[in-house]
């Protein structure tokens, strides 16, 4: 029979932090000050691993006669709902934030720009589950839409995971142990 308090629902905080930021190592320890909240978003996120497969063949045989695994991506999605001059940032890899008086002004990256890779930690609601992805390039469209309200504007997000430069895992998940 299964456990209930399993079956995860509700949502939980995003942080972002440069790349290969220390993460917190259980459900306890605070965020350090280096991970900050990145805000609302649309929907949550979505992480998605997709590993890649590819068939052995013989001459012998019409089907493969097994599958080895060649390669995975793994991806981080999300729609910021706060439109700042910080999540721009984010979102275009980079760039100069300057702050003047009541204002922040926004610069995307030259062209020829090393593209920033973030960190981005995620912890649910009921503190019972975290996630860290140690290294991150966002790679996806940012179309930012303006629209009659209710709809509002977002920064679409769509981040591949990475391995890290120091070695190691792209990722660590922590859960409460329900046993």
């Amino acid at each position: 029979m299964g456990s209930p308090s399993d079956v995860k629902v509700g949502p939980g905080l995003l942080y972002i932090a440069a790349a290969e930021t220390t993460p917190p190592v259980d459900l306890t320890t605070p965020w350090a000050v280096a991970w900050v909240p990145l805000g609302y978003t649309e929907e949550g996120h979505a992480f998605t691993h997709t590993p890649n497969f590819e068939g052995i063949e013989v001459a012998e045989e019409k089907l493969p006669i097994r599958y080895e695994e060649t390669g995975a991506t793994e991806q981080l999605e999300f729609a910021a709902a706060e439109i700042t001059a910080r999540n721009f940032q984010i979102a275009l890899n980079g760039g100069t934030l300057t702050t003047g008086t009541g204002i922040v002004t926004f610069e995307p990256p030259a062209a020829d720009a090393i593209a920033t890779r973030v960190a981005i930690g995620w912890e649910s609601q009921d503190h019972t589950e975290r996630w860290v992805w140690k290294r991150c390039l966002q790679t996806g469209a940012v179309e930012v839409g303006r629209r009659k309200a209710p709809a509002k504007a977002t920064i679409p997000m769509a981040f591949q995971v990475e391995l890290p430069l120091a070695g190691g895992l792209p990722f660590v998940s922590i859960f409460e142990d329900a046993a």
